[in-house]
């Protein structure tokens, strides 16, 4: 699970603690010359830009790529025991595709074994790999019990502060995230996390020793006319069924808006209206006020527009289906998150149940966790932990931005609509992450250990470098001034530019364990290909990523 923030700075939250902050390996990245634009050619990303494909055409990919998986598996050095599973496929303009993999040992998933293939013209060009190691293990009988794994799983939960924990079984795994591929135990402990956010903790276990050797949270934090709280009077696409409307949005893959009417569990109960006239423009702590579901419907509308419009990607996953949104989750929970396992979105209605957590930012927010979810896969802990947040903020940010509404404005303020701070302050600042009093500004050998949403600083901070540049600028209003580790001078090439790098990087470069120093070499790559390795893009992401002290 992964909470839009961590409650008042504890690191009941942090799984990163748990772990020492080299614990993570680097990608070992390699990129072929035949994938980058000529240097003349770097005005605009075409060419590596990933092409919109059809529901058909995308399960043709993917159905070709498994039917070759085991030639790939050859060609790529896997050993005679390992098996490639697809998961994804993002085919460029200039026809290179990029294969996304899971794989397995003796029928055993490896967790931490993620790989991409680009191929271009049936060849492969180079492979991006989570772990260079060769995946072999000495034995595949354990010597611990899953009973006894699933109980040390149940009382990490614990510990960590859940409640109402239960575990749902330990299975075989081959862990390969931290080093040396070993024979472990994956258990996913379910309940309530000690603020009432729902548990998904996974615990990976040494089936040999007992060891715990890795921990996360599976839970990532969250036509008709809507008055909303925070965006003004807006458009909804509705349904009519029979002579009542639903908000359900057919246009954009059938998301649905559901009343949880502060509990806990379950769906809810879809939205419904008699006139198409949805929310007062005001909250209430009714359990049945409409204003919060305008405000996730509209979020969620925003953020498919501008995913689709920005880098053709068609929902979450990329196939066209919508997520659902839940509001009035509990009472005066003040939080938002996003939840893998059932593809859903979960707001809380804040102190006094009149706060919810549905701002724009918000919204794009939860919804990356998803996309980030179901492409690189960042685990969340420890320095990739920090990078999947960071996502979240970066593309929720650029939500904002696209949906240009005048009631809030785009800016690289995090939840500044929403007074979680009681005092009017944002939740987190890009520019200069340090000033919400616990985020990172620059890399550390100790960045890692931080809560998630601290350690994202650095990629935040190296963004907003990246897409406006350093010292003070004025932008809507908002007026920043943004350091540098180096005291050197950044000159920004525009947020537009900067998503487009990110998002490459996070797609086609970035895989589960992922951390700062191998992103600055993910967000390099997807400069390259975008614009050229010798282009003004390329040289702005190396001077960004060295002002954050990631060299």
């Amino acid at each position: 699970m992964s909470p839009l923030y961590a409650r008042h700075k504890r690191t009941s939250l942090a799984i990163a603690t748990a772990v020492a902050a080299g614990a993570l390996l680097a990608t070992g990245l390699t990129t072929s010359a035949s994938a980058q634009t000529p240097a003349g050619a770097a005005a605009t990303p075409l060419a590596a830009a990933p092409t919109t494909l059809s529901a058909a055409a995308r399960t043709t990919l993917i159905q070709q790529a498994q039917a070759g998986a085991t030639e790939t598996a050859q060609q790529i050095g896997l050993g005679t025991q390992e098996k490639l599973v697809v998961k994804d496929v993002v085919k460029d303009v200039d026809g290179t595709v990029h294969t996304r993999y899971e794989r397995t040992y003796a029928g055993l998933p490896v967790l931490g074994g993620d790989l991409i293939v680009h191929s271009k013209s049936g060849k492969t060009q180079g492979v991006t790999r989570a772990n260079k190691s060769a995946i072999k293990v000495a034995s595949l009988t354990p010597r611990v019990t899953a009973a006894k794994a699933a109980q040390q799983a149940v009382s990490a939960a614990k510990t960590l502060g859940s409640a109402k924990t239960a575990a749902d079984g330990a299975r075989k795994v081959i862990w390969a995230g931290s080093g040396k591929p070993v024979l472990a135990y994956e258990t996913v402990v379910g309940g309530l996390q000690d603020d009432g956010t729902p548990n998904r903790l996974h615990v990976i276990t040494d089936a040999t020793t007992g060891k715990k050797l890795f921990e996360y949270q599976g839970i990532e934090n969250a036509t008709g006319t809507g008055k909303s709280l925070y965006s003004g009077t807006v458009s909804l696409t509705t349904t009519l069924s029979g002579s009542t409307y639903q908000l359900s949005d057919a246009t954009r893959g059938s998301h649905k808006t559901y009343n949880l009417a502060h509990k806990t569990s379950g769906k809810g109960t879809l939205f419904t209206d008699a006139d198409n006239v949805w929310g007062t423009g005001s909250a209430s702590s009714s359990s049945t006020d409409q204003t919060a579901a305008v405000d996730a419907a509209y979020g969620a509308q925003e953020t498919w527009d501008f995913y689709k419009s920005t880098f053709n990607r068609s929902g979450i996953k990329n196939n066209g289906v919508g997520a659902y949104s839940r509001v009035h989750y509990g009472s005066s929970y003040v939080n938002a998150f996003w939840d893998d396992s059932c593809f859903c979105m979960t707001y809380g209605d804040g102190e006094g149940n009149v706060n919810p957590l549905t701002s724009l930012d918000v919204a794009g927010h939860e919804m990356s966790h998803g996309v980030t979810s179901n492409t690189a896969g960042l685990e969340y802990s420890g320095e990739s932990g920090g990078l999947n947040e960071a996502t979240s903020d970066i593309f929720g940010t650029g939500v904002e931005f696209f949906a240009n509404n005048s009631n809030d404005v785009g800016d690289y303020l995090i939840g500044e609509e929403i007074d979680i701070n009681g005092d009017g302050t944002p939740l987190r600042y890009m520019d200069k992450p340090s000033k919400d009093g616990g985020s990172a500004d620059y890399w550390s050998s100790t960045v890692g250990n931080k809560d998630v949403h601290y350690s994202s600083g650095v990629a935040n901070h190296f963004f907003y470098l990246l897409a406006e540049g350093s010292g003070s600028k004025t932008i809507n209003g908002v007026t920043y001034n943004s350091p540098t580790s180096n005291g050197s001078t950044v000159t920004g090439i525009g947020r537009a530019k900067a998503l487009q790098i990110w998002y490459k990087a996070l797609t086609t470069y970035m895989t589960s364990t992922t951390n700062y120093k191998a992103a600055r070499t993910a967000t390099l790559s997807a400069a390259s290909a975008l614009y050229g390795s010798t282009s003004t893009e390329y040289k702005a992401v190396a001077a960004a990523w060295s002002a954050v002290n990631v060299a």
